[in-house]
């Protein structure tokens, strides 16, 4: 079986040459070592030294050089704006103190979609919308976050 113990950083290789591409949700992004099968039937086990986040466009290079491209999956999520960063700061202290991962992205927060959550976050003053997106949020403390 091929084997990857390399990240290509997204932006930083040819994302056409690629032979292969995985299609994972966020959690199956967050990995060290895993066996994954490509859309065109590329078997490898991933087996990086310490867990990472991989990040959509990430490259996956296996032990003959090919890369196999990484691919973040549309998950059902909730996006909240904020109207101001105190807004924005009262949101996320709440998620986080709930363990919730949350994706940051300027004045929005994406959170996968829970009812509990999304009760918590309309009597916070906040108007989720329901949306189908890639989902990428914050690494956790103990997690190797490469720079995209």
């Amino acid at each position: 079986m091929k084997r990857a113990t390399t990240i290509v950083v997204a932006g930083q290789w040819n994302g056409a040459s690629s032979v292969d591409r995985v299609v994972l949700d966020a959690d199956e992004r967050q990995c060290r070592r895993t066996v994954l099968t490509g859309e065109n039937g590329t078997r490898f086990l991933l087996d990086l030294p310490s867990p990472t986040m991989l990040r959509d466009g990430d490259g996956l290079v296996l032990d003959d050089g090919s890369i196999v491209r990484v691919a973040s999956k549309p998950e059902p999520l909730l996006e909240v704006v904020a109207r101001s960063q105190s807004d924005l700061a009262r949101f996320a202290w709440h998620l986080g103190n709930r363990h919730a991962d949350v994706q940051v992205m300027g004045t929005r927060l994406r959170i996968r979609r829970d009812h509990v959550l999304e009760d918590m976050l309309r009597r916070l003053g906040a108007r989720p919308v329901l949306i189908e997106a890639p989902f990428d949020p914050e690494p956790g403390a103990y997690v190797h976050a490469h720079a995209s």
